[in-house]
């Protein structure tokens, strides 16, 4: 199975992917994790390329029948597409899982409050993050809502939403 997080930063998604990665012994990959060191590399206007690395990698890690939890924004169409046919292409289930926080004074305390936990990862701040284009869904997927919620309670309530059960 290949679940999907997306989200903006500071909805919760990392939190959760790396809770339910742990919950279920998944494959955790992690665009924010990624991009540095490309970066680093290759410079900063690398467009897709972290998201392209990830596909490979969650690609040859279904290939060998192990769980895959993205940890990504994902927030246009093309980028959700992308992930979809990776899960396709290994003819497994794919869980779409877009995370939210409703309440945007807790939303902006978080990317406020945040330290980067990733050497050379520059987060974004709450003016780059509201002026963010999101392209809209055009498929069903989950939605969960973190705002004021522990991350354990918004794992549980993702599990039912999951094909491979409870782990």
């Amino acid at each position: 199975m290949l679940v999907v997080f997306s989200g903006l930063p500071g909805s919760g998604k990392t939190t959760l992917s790396r809770l339910l990665a742990q919950r279920l012994e998944a494959v955790y990959l992690r665009i924010d994790t990624m991009e540095p060191p490309i970066q680093a590399a290759y410079g900063h206007d690398i467009g897709d390329v972290s998201y392209r690395v990830a596909y490979g990698v969650a690609a040859d890690n279904l290939a060998l029948g192990r769980k895959v939890i993205a940890d990504c924004v994902n927030d246009v169409n093309i980028a959700r597409d992308a992930w979809r046919a990776v899960a396709l292409r290994a003819k497994v289930a794919v869980a779409e899982i877009e995370v939210r926080c409703s309440d945007a004074q807790e939303h902006r305390r978080r990317v406020e409050t945040r330290i980067a936990d990733v050497p050379g990862l520059i987060l974004p701040s709450w003016e780059e993050i509201v002026a963010r284009r999101i392209d809209p869904w055009l498929r069903d997927h989950f939605v969960i809502d973190t705002a004021g919620r522990s991350p354990e309670d918004c794992v549980v309530e993702l599990m039912p939403h999951l094909s491979c059960g409870n782990g």
